[in-house]
């Protein structure tokens, strides 16, 4: 866990960075969490796995020969990236980042966020 947890202190040093968690896609369970963006970030961690598992399924329902890099959630105030982690010891993982809208770059953000997924192994 412990390695989780250097990955975690690195995704909340990226600017406007609320909080952050690595997700167990198939629980919903957060393996490692952060930061202090406003709400339960394990309830979010659960309901956020119910959109990677949809979409996931959608894939495959269109037969698709490809996979999730990342999704983008835009609320009023806040940004919500979900990086599906790739590789091995890593499959059906992902990142979960809370980003304040008015202080995040969001195309910093998402290259930060992406060094940071190539580090994770479980």
């Amino acid at each position: 866990m412990a390695q989780l947890d250097t990955v975690i202190a690195s995704l909340l040093e990226i600017e406007g960075a609320n909080g952050a968690a690595i997700v167990d896609a198939d629980s919903g369970m957060a393996l490692a969490a952060g930061g202090s963006p406003g709400f339960d970030l394990n309830v979010a961690a659960a309901g956020n796995s119910n959109v990677v598992r949809a979409k996931l399924r959608t894939i495959a329902d269109l037969e698709l020969d490809d996979q999730i890099e990342d999704i983008l959630i835009t609320l009023k105030g806040q940004y919500h990236l979900i990086n599906v982690l790739q590789g091995a010891g890593n499959a059906g993982l992902f990142i979960y980042l809370v980003l304040n809208r008015s202080t995040a770059n969001l195309a910093l953000a998402r290259h930060k966020l992406r060094s940071v997924a190539g580090t994770v192994s479980v």
